[in-house]
């Protein structure tokens, strides 16, 4: 009977463990077409981002984990966090040219993200 409370305990703490590795997936709910089709809500997204403006809560967490994400590979992403950078990534190289090249030279100065990830871009159809 120790040997299966043992167990269970190891368990609850591995998963415990599991979880804590993992980003907060408290904003993976937001609407990430309506800030992408609005100039004023992505604006204040991209300000944040730059330290050209005032931060949302997931604003701000999304500044405090992106250094981490991409020396990672987004190893803590969720599954619904890692589909919604594609989708940013590819709006914005897409159709924001010059906030790419800001954001690239703010978080990857001497693109080492963009060679360390150019084929996994490839194939999630983002050309960088």
């Amino acid at each position: 009977m120790k040997c299966v409370i043992v167990a269970v305990l190891a368990l609850i703490a591995l998963v415990s463990a599991q979880e804590a590795e993992q980003y907060t997936t408290k904003y993976d709910n937001i609407d990430l077409d309506e800030i992408l089709k609005s100039d004023r809500l992505f604006n204040n997204y991209y300000k944040c981002l730059m330290d050209e403006g005032p931060c949302t809560p997931d604003g701000n967490e999304l500044k405090r984990i992106l250094p981490e994400a991409l020396q990672t590979n987004c190893a803590k992403c969720s599954e619904a966090q890692r589909a919604g950078a594609i989708k940013v990534i590819n709006h914005v190289i897409d159709n924001r040219p010059e906030q790419w090249k800001a954001l690239q030279a703010k978080y990857d100065p001497e693109n080492i993200y963009v060679e360390k990830y150019r084929t996994e871009a490839a194939e999630a159809g983002i050309a960088l």
